[in-house]
């Protein structure tokens, strides 16, 4: 799952994300497919992100109910935080070193659910050993001009469009999975 401006890009050339366009609907959206993962696999960078705001978002006042919604799914989640920096990770976390393709398939055949993946450098490494089945592209209308791609420049695969919905706010959602 991705949210990319319409000129391709995940994040400004600072780093911004304030310019994403989720409004209640789509956060509820957001949290009815989370909520039927397995688990979230998140590079270093995206779990310290996600590490500043979810496991205190839950009771904070000023929250909404989605988001209130959305902290209880991402601590109660398991979640495979790859670095080889970071010693330990918290909330139902397990720190991962390397990604090795034998692991990750194991990983995947567990029972329980999709695996969510987060964090374009990690999403560029499963890439590159085909590891991702599926991508969930959320297309929200605004042009940033500059910034980062999500995917490596030498990136090719195939993929057949399997859903596609659009949102009250203009976001919409581009659901594709890999060509057989």
């Amino acid at each position: 799952m991705l949210s990319v401006s319409l000129d391709g890009f995940f994040e400004g050339p600072e780093h911004q994300l304030d310019w994403h366009r989720v409004d209640d609907e789509l956060h509820v959206h957001f949290n009815d497919e989370l909520r039927t993962m397995g688990g979230f696999i998140e590079g270093r960078v995206t779990y310290e992100l996600m590490a500043d705001v979810w496991p205190t978002a839950e009771t904070d006042p000023a929250s909404s109910a989605p988001t209130r919604g959305f902290a209880r799914i991402w601590l109660d989640m398991p979640k495979y935080v790859f670095s080889r920096t970071l010693e330990r990770a918290d909330w139902n976390s397990t720190v991962v070193r390397d990604v090795v393709p034998e692991e990750i398939l194991a990983l995947k055949a567990q029972p329980g659910g999709d695996l969510v993946l987060g964090g374009a450098d990690l999403a560029s490494a499963f890439l590159r050993h085909g590891l991702v089945d599926e991508f969930r592209i959320y297309v929200h209308p605004v042009l940033i001009g500059r910034g980062r791609s999500p995917f490596p420049a030498e990136a090719m695969v195939p993929l057949r469009l399997a859903e596609s919905r659009a949102f009250g706010n203009g976001v919409v959602l581009l659901r594709y999975e890999r060509e057989a």
